[in-house]
């Protein structure tokens, strides 16, 4: 089974990914389209040259790869995938062969944490617009899939990833609730840039409710980002 999580950044992503790496039948991979998305977009992110460097940035290459047999004999392949790293929203056939999860965070919360180390230029990328496309499409073709609110994977973590198993026919295992703290093999290169905070935990951390105020100048980002995010979680 290929399992397929599409977020945005800023969220509990990688602390998922955690999550699922500590099943003993479960290999992960960490965003296979970043280095694609760093070559197309031309988007100076820290150590592009890098990342476009070691990893493949040929989508339909990445593309054969990842929906080929699964790696180390494992039976689950859980992959993290950021929406916005996807660029042709009308070339994403493949997904109708995997186990889809939407992970959503509450807009005010992902621009608050992503402009504390980026400048937004639009909602494209929060992953907002992605993620409705990427919904629409398995509508259209009757797959299901499931959205999950990390507010609420938070708040209850067991409740939500046992849903989430018992939602593709899989086993929960409550390995899932913890990991080791550090570094993983599987990370990208780009894990000493932005995973500072995972690697100190060993599980999820309790949810807290913080006062948020976002810049004026991103007002109209904001707004857009809360459309696709109602919608979002009316369908979950």
């Amino acid at each position: 089974m290929i399992v397929g999580c599409w977020s945005g950044p800023r969220n509990i992503s990688t602390a998922l990914m955690r999550s699922w790496s500590s099943r003993t039948d479960t290999f992960v991979t960490d965003e296979p389209f970043y280095a694609h998305y760093l070559k197309e977009t031309k988007i100076k992110h820290p150590m592009h040259k890098e990342i476009i460097n070691k990893y493949s940035s040929n989508y339909n290459e990445i593309v054969k790869y990842l929906t080929g047999e699964i790696p180390k004999n494992k039976k689950i392949w859980y992959q993290k995938h950021m929406a916005h790293h996807i660029l042709d929203l009308s070339s994403i056939d493949w997904i109708s062969n995997i186990e889809n999860c939407i992970l959503l965070r509450h807009p005010k919360e992902v621009i608050s944490s992503f402009t504390k180390k980026n400048e937004l230029n639009s909602v494209e990328e929060l992953g907002y617009p992605q993620q409705y496309e990427i919904v629409n499409f398995l509508e259209k073709i009757n797959k299901p899939y499931l959205v999950i609110d990390s507010k609420e994977l938070l708040m209850n973590p067991e409740k939500s990833l046992s849903g989430w198993c018992r939602k593709i026919n899989i086993k929960f295992d409550k390995k899932m609730l913890k990991w080791e703290k550090g570094g993983h093999i599987n990370y990208g290169i780009w894990w000493k840039i932005w995973y500072d905070n995972v690697i100190k935990t060993t599980g999820f951390h309790k949810y807290e409710k913080k006062d948020i105020n976002i810049e004026n100048k991103y007002d109209s980002i904001y707004n857009e980002s809360m459309k696709y995010y109602s919608y979002l979680k009316e369908v979950k």
